[in-house]
């Protein structure tokens, strides 16, 4: 009988992804930007010349400098570190309370399901708006308030997510054999589902970051999150909304730097969804 063809790892089916590795290269090169902003920065992102102004981009200053004099190439560096710093802290949160409500209540269902699943929907049915405001005017504008906000409108649709693939899960084989060997509830949840949950963790944890630099430039942008002189593509973008007729390089670089980071997670997330997923063969896209 000849023997069955070996189906490609994962990491042989990402690398097929041709999408998924262009996000791949993106994220990567915000990463490296955020991390050793200190260092790539040519200037402080503080640093004020007012005979430098409204200077367009030049060798000078790559992207021109904004109303203060400060280089606008400085300020998107840091605002990438401040925009990503956010970024992982609230989606660690999210993914942190997520996954733990959403398997408890995959692996124990009736009531426990119930409910956490009808707190989860109060969550998703609350416009996230009405959210921000409450936490800003309990606790004011800050990065930490900023990840916090971020993270009680994102944690719900994870635990959706978790609960769901727990509940496949729990009626598996090896999950009634850990039963019947006396594991107890703790084992069968941390040994058993969330191991066998943890790719979907992943791939969510992928697309929801890019997600919440996005929930993070507009709050941002209506002056809820990082505030002044500390850059942020989005209160970056505001500072530049004055001068679109006369300088328009102040606001459509950080813009352009969003948009290109929150691209490039979600196709890495793409990539890392279908290269995860057991039924897919053959070639990725």
């Amino acid at each position: 009988m000849p023997a069955r063809p070996e189906r490609p790892s994962v990491a042989r089916r990402f690398a097929r992804h041709r999408r998924g590795l262009v996000g791949g290269v993106v994220v990567a090169v915000m990463l490296v930007a955020g991390s050793l902003a200190p260092v790539l920065a040519p200037q402080s992102y503080s640093a004020q010349s007012l005979l430098n102004r409204l200077k367009p981009p030049s060798a000078t200053h790559w992207l021109g400098t904004d109303g203060f004099g400060r280089d606008v190439l400085s300020r998107v560096i840091w605002g990438s570190r401040v925009s990503l710093e956010i970024g992982l802290v609230a989606t660690t949160l999210a993914l942190v309370v997520g996954t733990a409500v959403g398997s408890v209540a995959g692996y124990f269902g009736g009531a426990t399901d119930t409910a956490i699943m009808r707190a989860a929907d109060v969550f998703l049915s609350v416009p996230a708006l009405f959210l921000i405001l409450i936490v800003v005017a309990l606790f004011g504008a800050s990065l930490a308030n900023t990840a916090l906000v971020i993270a009680l409108v994102t944690w719900a649709p994870v635990g959706r997510i978790v609960r769901s693939e727990c509940l496949s899960l729990r009626n598996r084989d090896f999950v009634h054999a850990a039963a019947a060997l006396g594991a107890g509830h703790a084992r069968i949840l941390g040994r058993h589902l969330l191991v066998n949950a943890l790719p979907i963790v992943i791939v969510q944890a992928s697309l929801l970051l890019g997600q919440t630099i996005l929930i993070e430039s507009g709050l941002s942008y209506l002056g809820l999150g990082a505030q002044p002189p500390l850059p942020s593509w989005g209160n970056m973008v505001v500072e530049g909304r004055q001068f679109l007729a006369s300088a328009w390089w102040i606001a459509t670089f950080p813009g352009l730097a969003i948009f290109v980071t929150v691209l490039g997670f979600n196709l890495f997330g793409d990539g890392l969804r279908d290269a995860s997923d057991p039924t897919l063969r053959g070639h990725a896209p």
